[in-house]
């Protein structure tokens, strides 16, 4: 691993950090974003839930800026149990393709956050499969008609991301 110029750890450290600060910016229930004193004291005050770890409002600042680049596997584990991911997505052990779920299903979760495209979800279980398919259809074209993209684009620094 190498240190750019800024200071900042390239490499898997930076990958650690990137996908650190995406659990954080996306991971988290309708409101603000968790900070890294709320996580370093939940993980720190669960004792049996997240095997005991202890980590510092101060270090997660570390891992999350590239500054620290080698947390210990326990804490891995306790973050990725935070917040409900594989530690292997944390460790960049994931295939692509499973490093894509995961990040799908982050994509997904943020977006359930928004109460409005909950209730469209919501609304539209269990109608039948063709009706479904219809309402896709629908919002494809208001997309298009909104000079959007067909799909809503990926966040930065996922894959298909800007």
């Amino acid at each position: 691993m190498t240190v750019g110029g800024d200071g900042r750890a390239e490499g898997a450290g930076g990958a650690l950090a990137e996908r650190l600060n995406h659990l954080f910016a996306n991971m988290h229930p309708p409101g603000a974003p968790y900070t890294n004193a709320f996580v370093a004291d939940e993980i720190s005050n669960g004792t049996a839930e997240y095997g005991g770890v202890k980590v510092t409002e101060q270090y997660l600042s570390m891992l999350r800026n590239g500054r620290r680049t080698n947390p210990s596997p326990e804490l891995l584990r306790a973050l990725g149990k935070f917040f409900a991911v594989p530690v292997g997505y944390l460790l960049g052990d994931l295939s692509q393709p499973q490093a894509a779920r995961v990040e799908e299903e982050v994509r997904f979760l943020a977006a359930m956050r928004d109460q409005r495209v909950r209730a469209i979800a919501l609304r539209s279980v269990g109608l039948p499969p063709e009706v479904q398919d219809s309402l896709t259809t629908i919002i494809s074209q208001f997309r298009q008609q909104m000079n959007l993209p067909a799909d809503p684009p990926a966040h930065r620094g996922e894959p298909g991301g800007e």
